[in-house]
């Protein structure tokens, strides 16, 4: 192993061994060790500075010390699995996230791309591959961009703006233009409280005692919606004198 990496003089450093972050750091988060040592190996040959974690929980204590660039997340760990850590990791910063896992078939790929991950790769992984799609995922994460999707897995809710298409606990949510309109203008403030004038601006161009009547019918009916997939839900709240906000966390 010392043969091959030094015959890559601009090698990255294993973060694990080293306080030196110079480049752009890697996490790897996976129970096995020997997928932790190979992707370690394969990033700092592509110049990375990387760090491994064997668990979730380990992950979540390095995340604060550390602060990598990107994570690379397995799924199906013990005790705290991909996505619970997943969420964890969402509590306290936006690093972008790609699932790596075994579970390769399209429904479960989707599925993770849904959660709000910014890639996945499926198991058993092509080397370049993986430095690609990191390297990708870098390139997105560093250009300004307008967000085009909110993702707020502790309710189970995904708003594209992009497709125009809602799903909440992995049901499609089927609306009108002005009810995903309203919907939209919530998620882009959440967790913040919306005043009734600017979901009235958004969404119709003026505020008014009549307009602000349209929107409180919406709001009912988004809430019937959301009712019919969970009848315990209760995502949109009213703030009284104040506007509404999306619920984004458990109650």
């Amino acid at each position: 192993m010392a043969d091959l990496l030094a015959a890559y003089p601009e090698i990255g450093v294993d973060l694990d061994d080293s306080t030196v972050a110079t480049r752009q750091r890697v996490m790897v988060v996976d129970d096995e060790v020997d997928t932790v040592f190979l992707l370690k190996q394969i990033l700092r040959i592509a110049g990375f500075n990387v760090l491994g974690a064997s668990s979730g929980k380990e992950a979540l204590a390095k995340l604060t010390t550390t602060k990598p660039d990107v994570v690379l997340l397995d799924i199906m760990m013990p005790d705290m699995d991909g996505w619970e850590t997943f969420r964890e990791i969402r509590q306290s910063t936006s690093v972008p996230v790609i699932f790596i896992s075994a579970l390769a078939s399209k429904e479960n790929i989707v599925n993770g791309l849904d959660f709000g991950a910014d890639d996945y790769i499926a198991k058993p992984f092509h080397n370049p591959e993986v430095v690609s799609r990191v390297k990708a995922v870098l390139r997105r994460a560093h250009q300004p961009q307008e967000v085009s999707r909110f993702v707020f897995p502790k309710v189970g809710l995904c708003i594209d703006l992009l497709t125009q298409q809602t799903k909440y606990q992995n049901v499609v949510v089927p609306m009108s233009k002005k009810e995903f309109s309203v919907l939209s203008v919530l998620a882009k403030h959440a967790p913040a409280i919306v005043s009734y004038e600017t979901i009235s601006l958004s969404v119709w161009g003026e505020d008014s005692a009549d307009v602000r009547k349209r929107t409180k019918y919406l709001i009912y009916l988004l809430r019937r919606k959301f009712h019919k997939i969970n009848d315990k839900s209760n995502l949109i709240l009213n703030i009284d004198r104040l506007g509404y906000k999306l619920q984004t966390e458990e109650e």
